[in-house]
């Protein structure tokens, strides 16, 4: 598990986008276990840079799709070609998941992404207001489980708990503006978030995630 952070840690830093404490080692406990190590960070709830935040955060979800450009731009010249880039450019993504009745069906979703062209970005993966601070310098993100995928789906656990507000949003769909049928795709993501919360920590998330699914059903 630590190890998976550390490398998200990594990841995110290697962007040059966004702030997150430097990860140093995973060390093995005598007592059993582990703990990782990492930068040490005077944090305190995000207050000040919420606009910062969305910016830097939407930088981020840009980076890939910026690093795509970057080297077919280069591949057309004589020099450095993709085979030297410096941050791995992920072209696609995506996954199928069987389940105990099969492959079950996607009637409803792919219209959902019929007009939206999905460009693989790099993501926190969990975030929520709860790992998101700031520092005297400004802005920070932690606790990371980092993936590539779509953008949007980072909002989904975000507008689940609160703590961003309309500043972040404002500030974040200026760099990122909304896509033709985001709402949907946001409930979508928050589906996702509300069956693993059920999952994991009972029955209160079951109103929330059959709402979500009766408004998709339709």
């Amino acid at each position: 598990m630590f190890e998976g952070e550390k490398a998200s840690l990594e990841a995110i830093l290697s962007t040059d986008t966004i702030r997150v404490p430097k990860p140093v080692k995973v060390v093995d406990l005598e007592t059993g276990g582990a703990a990782l190590i990492m930068e040490h960070i005077d944090m305190k709830s995000l207050n000040r840079f919420t606009a910062q935040l969305a910016q830097q955060l939407a930088d981020f979800h840009l980076h890939n799709k910026r690093q795509k450009e970057k080297q077919k731009k280069e591949e057309q010249t004589v020099g450095k070609g993709s085979s030297q880039a410096e941050v791995p450019v992920i072209h696609q993504f995506g996954f199928h998941v069987q389940t105990c009745c099969g492959f079950i069906p996607q009637l409803k979703i792919p219209a959902m992404f019929a007009d939206v062209e999905v460009e693989p970005a790099l993501l926190h993966g969990d975030l929520w207001s709860g790992n998101i601070a700031e520092c005297t310098e400004g802005p920070l993100i932690f606790d990371p489980a980092s993936f590539y995928g779509h953008a949007e789906f980072e909002l989904g656990i975000a507008g689940m708990f609160g703590g961003f507000g309309k500043n972040f949003y404002r500030a974040y769909h200026e760099k990122i503006p909304k896509e033709p049928g985001f709402d949907r795709r946001h409930q979508l993501y928050q589906l996702f978030h509300y069956l693993n919360h059920w999952n994991h920590f009972g029955t209160g998330y079951r109103g929330s995630a059959l709402r979500i699914m009766k408004e998709l059903s339709k």
